[in-house]
This record gives structure tokens, sequence and C-alpha cells, in this order.
């Protein structure tokens, strides 16, 4: 039997993130953030990363891309450039007071938003999906690692 490949875990997943786009984008945008940004504000505020490198790598994003978006969040008052001491040919990132300030309303809006969406999931379904997603990223991964 053929599978309707609209039915396909690829399409309802893409479909799916783009209604959390959406969703979050709208509820974000007061707080003069996109969705794109908590990646990087998390990466940043948790000392994960804080050149332009790492941050594209923790986002899983590339660098062109980034460099676009991080001139923006520089521009709108979230992010400052400081000369890396390590590396004179890059620069550290670091939250500005506006976006340290800002970004605990930014996670609230957006675990409330996820607590919407997941309404009438039990909590063990809610921890199996993770769980599922995270295994499917995973698999994702090794297979854009290994092409063929």
């Amino acid at each position: 039997m053929d599978l309707d490949v609209l039915s396909t875990p690829g399409h309802l997943i893409s479909l799916a993130a783009r209604g959390f786009a959406r969703l979050s984008e709208a509820r974000l945008k007061p707080l003069g953030f996109g969705v794109g940004h908590l990646p990087v504000l998390i990466a940043l505020r948790d000392g994960r990363a804080d050149t332009q490198r790492d941050l594209a790598r923790f986002a899983r994003t590339e660098q062109p891309p980034m460099a676009q978006m991080l001139a923006r969040m520089e521009r709108d008052g979230l992010i400052r450039r400081t000369p890396n001491p390590a590396d004179g040919r890059s620069s550290r990132i670091t939250l500005t007071q506006t976006a340290e300030t800002r970004l605990p309303d930014a996670v609230a809006v957006l675990l409330r938003g996820n607590q919407e969406v997941l309404r009438g999931f039990t909590d063990e379904e809610t921890t199996l999906f993770i769980d599922l997603l995270t295994r499917l990223i995973a698999n994702l991964d090794r297979s854009e690692a290994s092409p063929g």
C-alpha cells in the first residue's frame, strides 16, 4: 500500500514547524525578538557560544545567514561585539542589558505556546514525543553527515 506523501512524517513535521514558527513569531515580536533569535540568545546567555562561528554551529545554520541575523540583532540593541582576545580576526558576542531583561519573558511566551499546542497530550506522551523528535533529528544529522 502506498503511503500518502501528505501523511509522511517529513511533511507533517514541516507543517508543525511552520505552525510553531508563526505562533512564536507573533508572540515574540512585541518583545523585539524573532524566533530565529532564540537559539542565539540562549547560547549567549548560557555561555555555550560567543563567536559567530560557534553560534552558527550551535543554531545549526550557515555562516552567512548567521552574520545577517547578528547584524540585525546588533542594530536592534540585542547584542554587542567586542574584539576577541583569543583571535583578532573574530569578535566576542555578548547580550545587551535589553536582551537579558526581555529574555525571560520570551522564554515564558514560548513555553506557554508549547503548553497550548500540546493540550490534550499526557505528560508521558509529551516526553515520548520529545524523545522521538530528538532521535529523528539525530538520524537526520547522521544522514546528512554520510550522504548516499
